[in-house]
């Protein structure tokens, strides 16, 4: 099996952030990281080049494909934020229900500025996806 490219790193958070060329997105960067310690109990650290992660866990596929990822995460990106704030299960898409303007990807959710979702949703988004996270991988 290949090994996984993406994992935690010792890069500065805040030297990733100030390197963003936007203003409102370094804003909305420092409020996510606030919002995602205070749902996950952890402190933000480099998951790979460009996404800035919360927390751990280990997950195994039936299909063998297996891996470390974190309970939360973002990316302040050129053309969106890029969340990483929700399970996929079906189970979940009423939490999507009164977010606010984003889009959808295969595996985030991505939104232009902060301030287009409600705050007090995506909060109860994140706290469902670590919950379920949790549950489903307890053994991380």
């Amino acid at each position: 099996m290949a090994k996984l490219k993406t994992h935690y790193t010792d890069e500065d958070v805040i030297a990733f952030i100030e390197q963003v060329d936007n203003q409102q997105k370094r804003e909305d960067s420092y409020e996510l990281i606030r919002l995602m310690e205070e749902t996950t109990g952890e402190k933000a650290r480099m998951f790979g080049p460009s996404i800035i992660g919360f927390g751990n866990y280990h997950y195994k596929y039936a299909s063998g494909h297996e891996g470390d990822a974190p309970l939360l995460g973002f990316s302040p990106r050129k053309a969106a934020i890029s969340l990483y704030v929700y399970s996929g299960s079906e189970e979940h898409a009423h939490l999507l229900d009164g977010l606010g303007k984003y889009k959808m990807g295969k595996a985030c959710i991505y939104v232009k500025k902060l301030s287009d979702l409600h705050i007090d949703a995506l909060k109860h988004l994140m706290e469902e996806s670590v919950k379920f996270t949790k549950q489903t991988y307890p053994d991380s």
